[in-house]
């Protein structure tokens, strides 16, 4: 029994060795063809443009939402707001079926990749399961968490009916800011006004939590096509990227943006997660245009790597897509009785998904 497990090691471990190997795989039809297109020196003028390009549509993309926020017209509570979050995420789920899932399966399947483990089992699914799994179990802790955070840290005052009113009784025993909710809600309601809701901290700790996942999702992935693009010295292939990718940021960066902007987060909190998001692709791509000489795309090492990375991001952009972005705002009260709402936003989420998809045919 020892003998037979000492030897399955062995095995294993010869065949995660054989998998990780960094040398270069045989070039096929298609590497010839990139070859026969290869120019270094164009090749890195077009990269300097495509980090410009790319920054700007990023930047651009997570600020519309961020700075027009109190805006009559595109304000986080506004139609237009919520038809172009809808066109976002049908963005971001064509993302992570069409691009990241396809790509994960592809690295898996590469010729060059060893045929055990890798290509005799669906990796790239099964762990984008895991990673929706986990997503799914991150979401739940963090949201339970934000919540109590958000209890603890109750202001000793709050605004009710528009007068700033102490919650510590004359005796220091501190009032009950439920009490003081459901006493200002019953008095509006009365005067015939909507209702306050009492789950208003679980709300803003909701969309604490999905903006911060969601970067987490595209974060992860930007770095990969950031590198793909950066490594590339062939100028048939990244001037197509770089109008796909500034495309593909410029929308991610309006949902994330518009996640961001619901979380109530402080401004030094916004302009991290945003200038983080912005600079993650073109960072990739100037990581990779200097690493270009010496990084081996074809190894099984980076196949395997990036099937992987693009599989773990595929899983949390399809569940942040669904569940988060897509159930939470076309399941609310608002979307539910609006009829010309519910059309116009299932009309701008299939035109983001199917146009994201049709980026797949140059990127």
């Amino acid at each position: 029994m020892d003998r037979f497990f000492s030897r399955a090691t062995h095995t294993l471990i010869e065949v995660v060795s054989e998998s990780m190997a960094g040398t270069r795989c045989g070039i096929g039809d298609e590497g010839k063809e990139t070859e026969e297109c290869r120019n270094d020196v164009v090749a890195l003028r077009l990269k300097c443009v495509a980090i410009v390009l790319i920054l700007l549509a990023g930047a651009v993309g997570v600020a519309i939402p961020l700075i027009g926020s109190h805006h009559r017209m595109i304000r986080a509570d506004g139609k237009p707001f919520a038809l172009a979050k809808a066109l976002a995420a049908g963005v971001i789920l064509a993302t992570g079926f069409v691009h990241m899932l396809h790509d994960a399966e592809e690295a898996f399947e590469n010729p060059c990749v060893p045929r055990v483990p890798w290509r005799e089992f669906p990796f790239a699914g099964f762990v984008a399961m895991l990673a929706a799994l986990g997503t799914l179990v991150v979401d739940f802790v963090a949201t339970q968490w934000y919540a109590r955070k958000a209890e603890v840290e109750e202001p000793e005052e709050e605004e009710v009916e528009g007068i700033r009113v102490p919650l510590v009784a004359e005796g220091g025993e501190k009032m009950h800011i439920v009490g003081m909710r459901a006493h200002a809600a019953a008095h509006r309601h009365s005067n015939g006004n909507e209702i306050e809701d009492d789950g208003e901290s679980s709300r803003h700790a909701r969309h604490a939590v999905v903006s911060q996942i969601l970067e987490l999702g595209i974060v992860s992935h930007s770095v990969i096509i950031g590198l793909s693009l950066g490594v590339s010295q062939s100028p048939c292939t990244i001037r197509p990227l770089i109008a796909a990718l500034s495309f593909h940021q410029f929308f991610e960066g309006f949902a994330l943006g518009g996640c961001i902007s619901q979380a109530n987060f402080g401004k030094i909190h916004v302009m991290l997660m945003a200038f983080f998001f912005a600079i993650t692709t073109p960072l990739g791509v100037g990581i990779g245009a200097g690493i270009a000489s010496s990084y081996n795309a074809n190894s099984p090492r980076a196949l395997v790597l990036e099937g992987l990375l693009d599989s773990i991001s595929a899983g949390i952009l399809i569940y942040m897509a669904l569940v988060d972005l897509i159930a939470n705002d076309f399941l609310n009260r608002s979307m539910k009785y609006n009829v010309h709402l519910q059309v116009t936003s299932y009309a701008c989420l299939f035109l983001g998904a199917c146009s994201m998809s049709a980026l797949a045919i140059w990127a």
